[in-house]
Formats: structure tokens, sequence, C-alpha cells
């Protein structure tokens, strides 16, 4: 059975979810929506944070394998190999909780993947504290030992990561592959679109929010960037509609996010009404939105 396959029969394990459910309202009650769980989520950078603190533990273990299979009795390499387990560990904290709550807002198959992500990771901080104690007392090669063992089990867990993020698609702009028409295109009829109430439409096979306030017109993707809820769904306040699922809020008028945890804006149409036809193009796609072959 290949690594793929393997993959696949974890997703469907729902025995995991009698754990993780718990876990979950746990990390929820904790870490609620506002500012910290914007600042985890990498709400003010625009990018997700979780995958660009996992590369201090991941480096500095590494480092540390380097030194250790290629000090011999050089101690100042020792040191070195024993400063960045130690490093590494401490690094892994900020990466874990970041994490942590990313994983709060995921549910099925992805929830069960990531369950299983983070208990090998937490499993790898602590044979890495484990070594870096036993490397204290000077016993080096119990201390190598559960190192090597770590970073096996960080291998593992890379892959379950790297699954979450290419084969579920956690952490990416769930409106990437939403072209939208380029050339202006009738979507609805003007008086279907009341003023104050969020109405969804279609465009060249893409879900549209219509919404309109103060008399302007506004459109967004429907699909949340962060998880992919309805837009349409969600509450009008001060511009902005939030989404119902896990409470991102965007600007209508550009989709632009204030409140997270999406990262993402979300992309934003242009509007006009022609003979009572409210019409809708996208004039600047990007990456994997351009219908270009």
């Amino acid at each position: 059975m290949g690594l793929y396959q393997l993959t696949e029969k974890l997703e469907a394990a729902e025995s995991l979810d009698r754990l993780a459910e718990p876990l979950q309202a746990a990390i929820h009650e904790a870490v609620p929506s506002g500012p910290v769980k914007d600042a985890l989520s990498g709400t003010w950078l625009g990018h997700p944070v979780h995958p660009m603190l996992v590369a201090v533990p991941i480096g500095t273990w590494v480092g540390a394998l380097v030194l250790d299979l290629t000090a011999g009795r050089d101690r100042g390499r020792q040191a070195a190999a024993d400063t960045l387990v130690g490093l590494g560990v401490l690094g892994a904290l900020p990466a874990a909780l970041t994490g942590a709550t990313d994983w709060s807002d995921t549910v099925g198959a992805e929830r069960r993947v990531g369950l299983l992500h983070a208990v090998g990771n937490y499993a790898a901080v602590g044979l890495q504290a484990a070594s870096w104690l036993a490397r204290r007392r000077g016993r080096r090669a119990r201390g190598l030992a559960l190192s090597v063992a770590a970073d096996l089990v960080v291998s593992a867990t890379g892959y379950l990561g790297g699954h979450m993020s290419y084969a579920q698609g956690v952490g990416v702009d769930t409106t990437a592959f939403d072209a939208g028409p380029q050339e202006w295109q009738a979507v609805a009829d003007d008086p279907a679109v009341p003023e104050g109430r969020p109405v969804a439409v279609e465009a060249d096979g893409v879900q549209l929010l219509l919404v309109r306030q103060d008399g302007r017109l506004h459109a967004l993707d429907d699909r949340c960037t962060h998880r992919g809820g309805p837009l349409h769904e969600g509450e009008l306040t001060d511009g902005c509609i939030t989404c119902p699922w896990h409470g991102s809020r965007f600007r209508l008028e550009d989709g632009a996010v204030e409140q997270g945890p999406a990262v993402y804006p979300q992309p934003a149409y242009e509007t006009r009404v022609v003979a009572g036809r409210i019409e809708v193009r996208r004039t600047e796609p990007k990456g994997l939105r351009s219908n270009a072959v």
C-alpha cells in the first residue's frame, strides 16, 4: 500500500473524531475569533504564519543531525549540535500554537489528518527535548538516537502536512481557480438585488455575492478564501460581509480582509447596470484565476 492510499484510510478513520472534536472545542474557547486568533492565523501578514514557522525546528534539527554525524570528538561541533536541538524545541512551540489555531477550523478528513500531523509533531518535540536533556547529562549516544527518532517522525508528519496543503487545500486561497468573466456579463435583474440583502448569482461558473448598500452595487467571490464558506449567508455590518462559518470579515468595496482568520482577500468584481440588468466583470485575474492557457 502506497503512502497516498494509507493517508486516504486515515482520512476515513471516523474514530479520530472522538478526540478531535473536544480538542477543537477547547481551542475555540481558548482562542476565540478576534485579534489573537488573527495574529496566529497571519491575517496581519496576508499569509498563513504556521508554514513559515515550521522551518525553524526543521532547519535546526537537520543542522543538529549533520553536526552530530560529522562532529567526531570535536567538542565545539557537539556543543553546536546540542544548541541547535534546544533551539528547535523552542522554535517548535510557536509553530505548534499557530498550527493548532489553523487546525481548529478544519472538518472531516482534513481534521483527522491534521490531528495525526499534530500528535506526531508533539511527539517529535518531546523526543528532541529528551535528546537535549540526555546531551546535557553527557549521554550523547542516547541523545543522538532520540534525535534521529524525532527526525524520522517529523518526516512522516511532514508528509501529512503536505497532504493537507496540496491534496486537501488547507491553508490555500479557496478562490484560486475561480477565474470569473473578464468581459461584462449580465447576472441578474436590477430589482433582484434589494438594498442591504446579500444575493448569490453565477457568472462563468463562479458563484458571486451581490450586495447593494447605500445605493451602490458590490460584487465579490461568494466562496470565502479561508475555508470556502458561502458569504451570501453572512451578516452585513459597516460595509463588510462576515463569513457564517468562521467569522472572517471582508470589505464590500474591494474584498480586503477586515477580520480573520482569513488571510487572503476576496476577489472583487466591477459592477454596472445596463437596461435594467446587473453586469459584472473581473479585470485583473491572476495566477490560477487566469483563463489563459
